[in-house]
């Protein structure tokens, strides 16, 4: 932990640090290829919309020794050919949904149910769910989006700049895009918990945003008045100061999350946890991606296109190919005088000076002090 903390403390004063910004054509690479894919999985294989989208019926069974496999064919037979999902629950119980049933097709389903699988119909809890409900809800979470990108555009060009609240909003979209592609490719049903998870990680995934936007923007205050750093390298020093604090923060909130989705949803057979956790974990890890590998470097992209900052990577140029020929200079005549050379003057007068033979050394200022007389022996 020292030497972690000891690392932090460098690449927060700038000793050490990784070139984000320089190889960000690299990142925005790997991130449209990681979006293409997502969407090509959610063009293909869609989204599993759990019955609470699409209507149906829930039927809960006490414990049972029937495999979910056996309880699934049963439960399509049952209902007549409709499409049915099970799940084992923790207490050794089945979660059996069927899609488009009704009330009236409900109770015949309830009762096959309960003699197949060898179980007191009374025992069997049935849920029926309208698509109304769903749509609904869907409606809402759009609704509830929406509101949420323009407020924090408003609030991001307001607190630091409206290119800051551009890069953030792609950022933003980058990781809803992903999640949902990664739910289309994984095949987990999309449920309200789902669009619980998928609200959630919107603030999530702007924490570590703003965390570097503010860095960046404190140290890019008078920019303009120095000639030392381009805005680029700015950016790149600010997220690499908080680099370690990013990390930290995205470490702390994925664990938890995924103790829900591996312990809760693999072993415990929980339904929620898993509708939840995979939207949270897969937000949480692309939030923290896109913060340091997409927002920033398009804040830097956006800014390096201004009129004074371009002005500014001239002057910062000039400025280290002056301060390289100097070293290049200076180089040269240690070099030389290591070799025991003079070195060479190209002045014309310099050369005639030394063609005329040895020149006369000057009396030294020093020679005579300290004696009586001050005259010289």
């Amino acid at each position: 932990m020292s030497k972690l903390g000891n690392i932090g403390a460098r690449l927060y004063r700038g000793e050490v640090g990784y070139d984000f910004i320089g190889k960000r054509k690299i990142w925005y690479a790997v991130s449209i290829l990681i979006t293409i894919t997502a969407i090509v999985g959610l063009g293909v294989r869609g989204l599993n919309m759990g019955i609470e989208f699409s209507g149906g019926a829930v039927f809960t069974t006490p414990k049972t020794s029937v495999s979910s496999t056996q309880a699934q064919h049963q439960a399509e037979a049952a209902s007549g050919g409709h499409a049915a999902t099970v799940q084992k629950l923790g207490n050794g119980g089945l979660r059996i949904q069927i899609s488009e049933l009704d009330t009236k097709e409900s109770v015949p389903v309830q009762e096959k149910l309960a003699k197949d699988l060898n179980v007191p119909v009374e025992d069997v809890n049935t849920q029926l769910v309208g698509p109304s409900w769903g749509e609904e809800i869907a409606n809402k979470a759009w609704l509830g989006l929406g509101i949420f990108m323009i407020l924090v555009v408003i609030y991001l060009a307001i607190a630091f700049e409206w290119r800051m609240a551009l890069a953030a909003l792609i950022a933003l979209i980058h990781d809803l895009t992903i999640t949902v592609g990664v739910y289309a490719l994984v095949g987990f049903e999309v449920t309200p918990g789902t669009v619980i998870g998928l609200l959630t990680i919107l603030g999530y995934s702007l924490y570590d945003t703003v965390v570097v936007f503010d860095s960046l923007k404190e140290a890019s205050r008078g920019i303009t008045k120095q000639s030392r750093y381009t805005y680029g390298e700015i950016a790149n020093r600010s997220i690499n100061s908080t680099l370690v604090r990013s990390i930290n923060t995205t470490v702390v909130a994925l664990l938890p999350v995924a103790g829900l989705l591996f312990v809760g949803g693999g072993f415990l057979g929980a339904g929620m946890l898993n509708d939840i956790s995979l939207a949270l974990f897969v937000g949480l890890a692309a939030g923290a991606y896109s913060s340091i590998f997409i927002a920033t470097p398009l804040v830097a992209d956006f800014k390096e296109r201004e009129p004074q900052m371009k002005a500014l990577a001239r002057r910062v140029r000039a400025k280290r190919a002056s301060a390289a020929a100097k070293n290049d200079s200076q180089g040269s005549a240690e070099g030389a005088a290591e070799s025991g050379e003079e070195p060479q003057d190209d002045a014309p007068a310099a050369a005639g000076s030394s063609a005329a033979g040895p020149r006369s050394q000057p009396a030294s200022r020093t020679r005579g002090r300290g004696r009586p007389s001050g005259k010289r022996r």
